[in-house]
């Protein structure tokens, strides 16, 4: 049983650090798509994870994480890998170009989380080995947690880069608060708010495979 365990949360680990990785290939090819090659150069546009891990944000939070959840019955298992590099001044769109790269790394997660969630779904057969559907239902749930956390509105997330680029002109102090004290609303949101964002995951994740995870 022990081992059994711990083969199950080097498995999340897994998952968790190759949909961050596809998270931040898609921000780098969106930007390249843009016109900016700095990712590109930077040799960032691999799957190869040890291009892109954060020992802290990729290893260390994700495993401490998921040892509390198992303890506590709860909680997001969240993690990040190491940003890749963007010039948005050499973007072909410069007024939409930001909030385009942002919104590539959550729409990737979620179109992960489509395919294996709908093949849960609609597919039976493919997961009929024993273990399988597990497997495909903690992919889909760990995409939907990056897709869904990653579009908050609060600095560094990727969700404040989309609401700078549509927030009127006459609201730059919103914009200048954010940034400033962003990491605090941040961890506000994850002691307090948490529950409210697994209850979208958990809606999202019934909507897409027609079951709960649990």
């Amino acid at each position: 049983m022990y081992d059994k365990k711990i083969m199950e949360y080097l498995f999340l680990i897994i998952i968790l650090v190759f949909s961050i990785v596809i998270h931040e290939v898609s921000h780098g090819a969106m930007a390249n798509y843009l016109g900016d090659p700095t990712a590109k150069e930077a040799g960032r546009l691999t799957l190869n994870p040890l291009k892109h891990l954060d020992p802290i944000g990729s290893i260390i939070l994700p495993l401490f994480l998921i040892l509390m959840a198992k303890v506590s019955g709860g909680g997001i298992i969240f993690g990040w890998a190491k940003p890749v590099p963007i010039n948005p001044y050499n973007f072909r769109d410069q007024k939409y170009g930001s909030s385009k790269v942002a919104l590539a790394g959550p729409a990737a997660n979620l179109v992960i989380a489509l395919v294996f969630g709908l093949s849960l779904r609609f597919f039976p057969a493919l997961v009929a080995f024993p273990g399988l559907d597990l497997m495909f239902s903690y992919i889909v749930y760990i995409n939907i947690l990056l897709a869904v956390f990653n579009l908050l509105p609060v600095p560094p997330l990727d969700g404040s880069h989309i609401l700078f680029t549509f927030l009127p002109s006459g609201m730059e102090n919103i914009k200048i608060f954010l940034s400033r004290f962003g990491f605090f609303i941040l961890l506000f949101i994850i002691f307090f708010f948490s529950q409210w964002v697994v209850l979208i995951i958990n809606w999202t994740f019934t909507l897409i495979v027609g079951a709960p995870l649990f």
